[in-house]
């Protein structure tokens, strides 16, 4: 089974027995968007040198036996509308902006940095993510991925 299908609490132990590793983890991941993004249009960016950055680190952890926390080397992402440091929230919109300091995390966001998560980029959302399906005059739309499959 390909990493990027497992889920966390068996990427965990896998990190936990050496097994496999979150740099590994990550890039079996981002091998997975790199292939299925350009139908469903899921991620509005991808920030594949911190991400990488943020599994190295972990992985030194993981070799030292000293995980972050419980999430430590999970790649995940983040909506388009929880504020990220160092990551613009542009929550689905042309009346927004990239331009910004983007200095603090949305608490959700904060609980997850420090548990050790490693952020892969941000995903589309609909204008101010005011209903459940994601088009958007930013971003265009997400298909979703399930409906693929049948």
């Amino acid at each position: 089974m390909e990493l990027c299908n497992l889920k966390a609490k068996d990427l965990l132990k896998r990190f936990r027995s050496k097994d496999c590793s979150p740099v590994e983890a990550l890039q079996s991941a981002l091998a997975r968007i790199e292939t299925s993004d350009d139908q469903l249009n899921a991620f509005r960016f991808i920030d594949r040198e911190s991400a990488l950055a943020a599994a190295r680190a972990s992985e030194m952890r993981w070799m030292r036996n000293e995980p972050r926390g419980p999430l430590d080397g999970i790649a995940i992402s983040i909506k388009d509308v929880l504020l990220t440091k160092g990551w613009s929230t542009r929550l689905g919109s042309k009346v927004t902006s990239d331009i910004g300091l983007w200095e603090e995390d949305a608490p959700p966001v904060a609980r997850l940095r420090e548990a050790g998560a490693v952020f892969i980029g941000k995903t589309n959302t609909s204008e101010f993510h005011w209903k459940t399906v994601t088009d958007s005059p930013l971003t265009g739309i997400t298909r979703n991925p399930w409906q693929r499959l049948l």
